[in-house]
């Protein structure tokens, strides 16, 4: 299974990132995911169901410890297209 997880996480700063957001940014980035989109308003990744998972734990855990007094997150399950072949 495939899934995508959406989230933003709080305080605001359009100024400069806050340390939250640049934790939750290096989390993602270091995680073994297939996708990832970084943006000031929104991010995405995504990946295998474990590595998905593990990288949200972290994601919550170290924004949390890094300021964070909000985490908005929506996780999805990814369609995967089956080739002709491999039905």
């Amino acid at each position: 299974m495939r899934l995508r997880v959406e989230f933003t996480t709080e305080p605001f700063d359009l100024d400069e990132a806050p340390a939250h957001a640049v934790v939750a940014r290096e989390v993602v980035e270091a995680a073994e995911l297939d996708a990832v989109d970084v943006g000031p308003f929104g991010n995405t990744a995504e990946g295998g169901t474990d590595q998905v998972l593990t990288a949200v734990d972290a994601l919550l855990r170290r924004s949390l410890q890094a300021g964070a007094t909000r985490i908005s997150l929506q996780v999805n399950v990814v369609e995967v297209e089956v080739e002709e072949g491999e039905r």
